[in-house]
């Protein structure tokens, strides 16, 4: 494995009851970065990122994580929050941080400080000595959030983590994935929810289909679809509509077409020139969404929605 890379993968195919829900899945996630999984329900990205931890086995292909070919072997090097969340009711909240750190090597006198500090920074201070059944499902949830990280991984998987949290709690998990990377660790995520991943991730894969379709940055994504331009005339004259490119279509007194190969500066002179002026002007730039259904369908983007 290159030593730029914490996890490498290849071909990753896993058969359940004779069905290929994984077909061939390539993933390569730079140290360092947090790498997003795109893709609706059903895709096949829990049973993936199972297998990448190993806590299920491969029916064909090869994984390597943080140098390691066997994960489980440095399961104290790794942080895990399962798509299906659970914590001991019972417990205090500081307690269930403390008993997953203990699971994976840390001892509980440590475990219990950094749960203090943990819950404080996080705004959950009043929730040290809450028990868990007295929480809202949103704390919980960030509960056993913090819960994944508090033995300081090197690489840490979150399955589906903003799934069924409130905003307030959706800004305290993006603002805790980024002060982990800022901390050194590598952080790979599921998500069914594009704009998480088109503000957090470095790097994400597509996946539809148990099959990657697509793997390179937000921007690689945003680029496999032109630029739009929105333009409204000073004077909509005659033969105006001749001077635009043959893809515009005018909705009210608003123009919408594609970006020119050459850039819009050579066809505004020539608009500004026969006398139709510039009122209103502006790019948009592809979504994450646009290139999504590019690259996998509308289908499947309304799903996701």
């Amino acid at each position: 494995m290159g030593d730029q890379y914490a996890l490498e993968a290849h071909g990753l195919v896993k058969i359940f009851s004779g069905q290929r829900v994984v077909q061939g899945v390539d993933i390569a996630v730079p140290k360092g970065a947090i790498y997003g999984v795109l893709g609706p329900n059903g895709a096949g990205k829990t049973t993936t990122l199972r297998m990448l931890l190993g806590i299920i086995e491969p029916d064909g292909g090869t994984r390597t994580l943080l140098g390691n070919a066997y994960p489980r072997d440095i399961s104290d090097r790794v942080g895990y929050l399962p798509e299906e969340r659970g914590l001991y009711p019972g417990m205090k909240a500081k307690e269930a941080i403390a008993f997953m750190g203990a699971l994976r090597g840390l001892d509980w006198k440590t475990g219990r400080e950094r749960a203090a500090v943990m819950l404080e920074e996080a705004g959950l201070g009043h929730a040290i000595d809450s028990k868990i059944k007295k929480l809202s499902k949103g704390m919980a949830q960030f509960v056993q959030l913090l819960g994944s990280v508090v033995h300081e991984p090197e690489f840490l998987v979150l399955d589906e983590p903003f799934s069924g949290l409130d905003p307030v709690n959706q800004e305290r998990l993006e603002a805790l994935v980024i002060k982990e990377r800022d901390r050194g660790a590598t952080i790979l995520f599921s998500t069914h929810v594009m704009a998480h991943a088109e503000r957090l991730c470095d790097r994400l894969a597509i996946i539809a289909g148990g099959r990657r379709r697509f793997e390179g940055t937000v921007a690689d994504a945003r680029a496999l679809l032109p630029m739009q331009v929105h333009y409204t005339p000073h004077h909509d004259g005659a033969g105006l509509k001749a001077l635009l490119p043959a893809d515009a279509q005018r909705e009210g007194e608003e123009w919408r077409f594609t970006m020119p190969d050459e850039g819009v500066e050579t066809l505004l002179v020539r608009l500004i020139e026969a006398g139709h002026g510039i009122s209103g002007l502006s790019i948009e730039r592809p979504s994450l969404h646009d290139a999504f259904v590019k690259i996998v369908g509308r289908e499947a983007a309304e799903e996701m929605e």
